[in-house]
């Protein structure tokens, strides 16, 4: 996955009135779990911007002003309800040998057949949630859907991966080709319905004799 860097200050007051200040002066409270101490730190809320408002899924290293650097991945986050500014961060702390679980975004690639034919292609889920190793997962997930006629479906099967686990059940549609009103029959299936005409047309007679 992708990497940022985030100035940051380690503060020890953490109270609401400190919270406040800081937020006052235009600083977001964030902290970090998962590591041996539980670490409280502020930066600029500008700071955030490439981390928070994006539809992408970056690993973050937080430089906090005492020269430690920490590996970590944003959680959860708390947006105010009227001015959506960004109140409060969590960050979990990322090892090498530990996995984590994300949420990945889901793309597709090549033109479904059943689009070309006047279908639409539907999504169920936009990210797909997953575990792995951090240095093993991808910046996205993408699924073939070319074969796809009206009425198919991509599972999260199809996605699989050996460098990470798929946290949906089996039969997690993840998108499907629905049929439209400007839909026409696909070319192969026209041809097998004419070859089964043909067939039932070429046995009719022997029936009748």
């Amino acid at each position: 996955m992708k990497s940022l860097t985030i100035n940051a200050s380690q503060r020890e007051s953490v109270g609401k009135k400190a919270t406040k200040a800081l937020r006052n002066a235009g600083q977001v409270p964030c902290v970090i779990y998962g590591g041996d101490t539980i670490v409280h730190f502020a930066a600029p809320e500008i700071a955030f911007k490439n981390l928070v408002y994006t539809p992408d899924v970056h690993t973050v290293v937080i430089a906090l002003d005492n020269g430690t650097k920490i590996n970590a991945i944003l959680q959860d986050i708390q947006f105010h309800p009227v001015t959506d500014k960004i109140l409060h961060i969590d960050f979990v702390e990322i090892f090498d040998d530990k996995p984590i679980t994300v949420e990945l975004p889901f793309r597709t690639t090549g033109n479904a057949r059943g689009v070309l034919a006047g279908g639409v292609l539907r999504y169920n889920l936009r990210r797909i949630k997953v575990k792995g190793l951090a240095s093993k997962l991808p910046d996205l997930i993408e699924g073939d859907i070319t074969n796809l006629r009206i009425g198919n479906k991509l599972l999260v099967t199809s996605l699989a991966s050996d460098d990470f686990t798929i946290l949906h059940p089996d039969n997690t549609v993840v998108c499907m080709v629905k049929t439209s009103r400007t839909a026409v029959a696909d070319d192969d299936e026209e041809e097998e319905e004419g070859t089964e005409a043909a067939t039932e047309g070429a046995e009719a007679p022997a029936a009748e004799a």
